[in-house]
């Protein structure tokens, strides 16, 4: 099969803008196109965390994944900040996962015997320890684990950073389509929207949560993408700030440069509503403020919502299509489209330009869906 060289990218979040900047630095005539501006789906309401070793024990194929992605994120920020000139936030500083009771403390010391056989800096610490690395907690707390290599990054501005540094290698931004149906025509796949149709000879689909809509000629089902709510609320901190993404079975509070502090998240299976709502608010505030009092004193500026797209095995379906001719599948990524999109990226190009199918693309391919 000829290599494709005109593709369309179903999707403007972060990870459909990354595959969209990987294809077009490979040469790739690129089209990418949503019903949304840049980012306003999922992406826009994510705290961006990079940390996979936080959720260690969900699963191996998922934590190679995430780590493998996490090491590509220094020279990815690099390269986007140097191409584009535009600012991306990101810090590497570690995050502190609080256990609030003995149970927790002795599934961290399990975590950290785990970090510790690979060989990733983490430090396993009582009480007055977890403490003394972020004074602004409460008393409660059992202890935590201090795992260095984590950090955040604007999901915001690495989505725009990825598509002007498409656009500049010559891709095309096409908003306000919402995409219908995929379907083969005459050896090319044709892109039906509510606005007209597109052609390319190969197709990306990568709309998140909306990627269970689009119907796809010749697939005997849509791909088992389900939308899981989640909320997000942007605080304004006064005082001494926290010296780094501070994470509990409840909340995460992440902290950035403008002073502001992001608390998330609630994980509701309701599908395509996007209200923020009174019980989410309540839920992550009270949360945000038992573990960290100070929480109490900072100004309410808002909330978003983002719908995360979640599948039945909580896999991401990353691959080319096993019954649609250059159709690949680049969804379903839920908590860790952010974290993945570098590595998504990387493979999504790897399979569709040059064949090559890395392993890792095994446990993830749409051919455990029969796609």
């Amino acid at each position: 099969m000829t290599r494709p060289t005109d593709i369309i990218v179903v999707g403007a979040g972060v990870v459909g803008c990354a595959v969209a900047d990987e294809l077009a630095r490979r040469g790739a005539s690129v089209e990418i196109v949503d019903e949304r501006p840049v980012g306003m789906g999922a992406t826009q309401a994510s705290a961006g965390v990079l940390a996979p070793y936080i959720e260690a024990a969900d699963g191996q194929a998922l934590l190679d994944l995430t780590v493998r992605s996490l090491d590509l994120y220094e020279e990815f920020v690099e390269r986007l900040i140097a191409e584009t000139g535009l600012s991306i936030a990101y810090h590497r500083t570690g995050t502190l996962d609080v256990a609030a009771d003995e149970t927790e403390l002795r599934a961290l010391s399990a975590i950290a015997a785990f970090l510790e056989r690979r060989g990733v800096p983490a430090l396993l610490l009582d009480a007055a320890a977890a403490r003394r690395e972020e004074p602004h907690l409460g008393e409660n707390p059992a202890g935590g684990l201090l795992i260095e290599t984590h950090g955040f990054v604007g999901a915001a501005d690495l989505t725009r950073a990825l598509v002007a540094s498409a656009r500049r290698r010559g891709a095309q931004l096409i908003e306000q389509s919402r995409v219908r149906r995929i379907l083969r025509q005459n050896g090319d796949l044709v892109v039906e929207t509510d606005r007209g149709t597109l052609t390319g000879d190969a197709v990306v689909l990568a709309a998140g949560s909306w990627s269970c809509e689009v119907d796809v000629a010749g697939a005997s089902a849509r791909v088992p993408v389900r939308p899981v709510r989640g909320q997000l609320l942007y605080l304004a901190w006064n005082g001494t700030p926290l010296r780094r993404v501070i994470w509990t079975r409840r909340c995460y509070l992440v902290p950035w440069d403008d002073g502001t502090v992001l608390v998330g998240a609630t994980m509701e299976d309701v599908g395509f509503d996007e209200r923020v709502t009174v019980a989410g608010v309540r839920d992550l505030l009270e949360a945000a403020c038992e573990l960290v009092p100070h929480a109490w004193t900072a100004g309410f500026r808002g909330a978003r919502v983002g719908l995360r797209p979640g599948t039945p095995d909580d896999l991401p379906v990353i691959g080319l299509s096993a019954v649609v001719p250059n159709l690949v599948y680049a969804t379903g990524h839920y908590r860790n489209g952010v974290l993945l999109a570098p590595l998504t990226a990387q493979l999504v190009a790897d399979a569709l330009l040059d064949r090559r199918l890395d392993p890792a693309l095994t446990p993830v391919s749409p051919a455990r869906f029969g796609l």
